[in-house]
């Protein structure tokens, strides 16, 4: 499981630039596929790496899954040119075996910018052509039991700022990453974007998080409610570490269900549905509701209008408040 928010490192030189714009989500023709976790399993994901014909560009936090390097190595020995980022400032340890087999393999792997925090992105980039951007790490023990998404899209401006953002990081360049038309970068443009969206909610905003602990997105929070829009949230909350936030928000009128246990369910994804009813927008992506994450560590998640995701988030997360312990 994530502990991204965790390591004392200051952010990159990026995090001190002008940030990027907000992006503002805009229907285009571009294909979008939701994996919902664990519901799907990670067969769409496997798929993606296979159907590789030139290149596969990946940034991932934790990669544990034997089925995912197996695939990766079978591609560098075919000449597909195969490059993976892995965290190093919180999971160089776990990370260690995968970065060894990939190295050994034709792939060329490169331990993430140390200037971040941690680097907590989970994207995969294939053929410069189509993207994954997922909450969930590729740890296989992770899969069965913990409440995850990846949408794949064929955005090619998205998909080009996502390239254009691995090619510096491969290389731990500066950037101020391109939003394309729905990116939502850390420790860019995140806080801007995500606060955003709940600020422009008039009617309704149900939200999955695994960590929530800053108090900027609270007071954001806090003010939908106080103008009447409806907050749904679930939350995990393991020994009550984010009671003190919940507690205030229960106060201001929001339902919150809860989930609190490393070995049963565990709620991991990182989304926010808002206006669901008119108008709708969906954040899903690596970002976590913590500082570290929205202004420290290298994030990246999408921010669009396609229905079909909107309507597999809306009864996924609407499927795990239903059944987890009313706060």
């Amino acid at each position: 499981m994530d502990t991204a928010t965790t390591h004392p490192h200051a952010a990159g030189a990026d995090a001190r630039k002008k940030p990027s714009p907000t992006p503002t989500p805009t229907p285009t023709s571009a294909a979008y596929t939701l994996v919902t976790e664990p519901d799907q399993g990670l067969t769409a994901i496997y798929n993606l790496l296979s159907s590789a014909k030139k290149s596969i560009d990946m940034t991932m936090y934790e990669l544990i899954d034997t089925e995912v390097t197996s695939i990766l190595t079978a591609a560098a020995a075919k000449g597909i040119a195969v490059r993976v980022i892995l965290d190093q400032n919180n999971e160089r340890a776990s990370n260690t075996p995968a970065y060894n087999l990939l190295a050994a393999n034709k792939v060329s792997v490169h331990w993430a910018n140390p200037a971040y925090a941690c680097t907590h992105q989970k994207t995969i980039a294939v053929d410069g052509a189509t993207s994954a951007i997922m909450t969930l790490n590729l740890t296989t023990e992770d899969y069965a039991t913990t409440r995850d998404f990846a949408v794949i899209t064929t955005n090619a401006a998205d998909i080009a700022a996502i390239e254009a953002t691995f090619n510096a990081d491969f290389t731990n360049t500066a950037i101020t990453p391109p939003t394309g038309l729905n990116l939502v970068w850390s420790p860019t443009n995140s806080r801007t974007a995500i606060t955003g969206l709940i600020e422009a909610a008039t009617q309704s905003l149900l939200i999955s998080q695994e960590e929530f602990e800053d108090t900027g997105i609270q007071t954001a929070l806090e003010a939908a409610l106080k103008r009447g829009v409806s907050v749904t949230l679930v939350q995990e909350n393991m020994s009550g570490k984010y009671s003190p936030v919940l507690n205030t928000l229960k106060a201001a009128g929001a339902q919150i269900a809860t989930f609190s246990s490393r070995t049963g369910y565990y709620i991991h994804a990182k989304t926010v549905l808002a206006d669901y009813e008119s108008d709708a927008k969906l954040f899903v992506g690596s970002e976590n509701f913590s500082t570290d994450s929205l202004d420290k560590n290298r994030e990246l998640g999408l921010l669009f209008s396609d229905p079909t995701c909107m309507a597999g988030v809306q009864a996924a997360i609407t499927a795990d408040f239903n059944k987890g312990t009313k706060f």
